[in-house]
């Protein structure tokens, strides 16, 4: 698989739509289960585009959920507060947002690489689940 193509998966169209387009296409009389040669994916194909647009927009009200009042935004209105320097703390702080980002997305792209999807899940499934275990641990047991 080229890297400027993504699994049916992750790109939004089904088996069905692709099989429904290569019958309909006068340059390619093939059937789903036959190899296309390799070809780069249309950077202006609509669906595509939606695609990295709902991409984007899941992951950014994910990780902007996510990070409303934690201790990093905590930190980040401490610092600010206390420095006079709104504008320096906040090019600090998203340098250091974004170099986190930058390390968190090359390694799920290294790991995604080497090991299947499942195990991926099921992994992150488990730490989550004992990430759980000791917070729950440490709230109610160790006070």
């Amino acid at each position: 698989m080229k890297l400027d193509s993504a699994p049916l998966g992750i790109s939004g169209i089904s088996p069905s739509e692709i099989e429904l387009e290569l019958k309909d296409s006068n340059d390619f009389n093939l059937t789903s289960d036959q190899c296309l040669p390799d070809q780069p994916v249309v950077a202006d194909n609509p669906r595509k585009q939606e695609s990295v647009l709902v991409v984007f927009g899941t992951t950014f009200i994910t990780i902007f959920l996510a990070e409303i009042g934690d201790k990093t935004q905590l930190s980040t209105l401490l610092m600010s507060a206390e420095s006079h320097s709104p504008w320096v703390v906040f090019i600090g702080s998203a340098a250091a947002l974004i170099t986190t980002s930058l390390l968190g997305v090359l390694l799920g792209s290294w790991i995604a690489s080497r090991l299947s999807p499942k195990t991926v899940e099921k992994s992150a499934g488990v730490m989550l689940l004992l990430i759980s275990v000791m917070l729950f641990w440490d709230v109610f047991i160790g006070h």
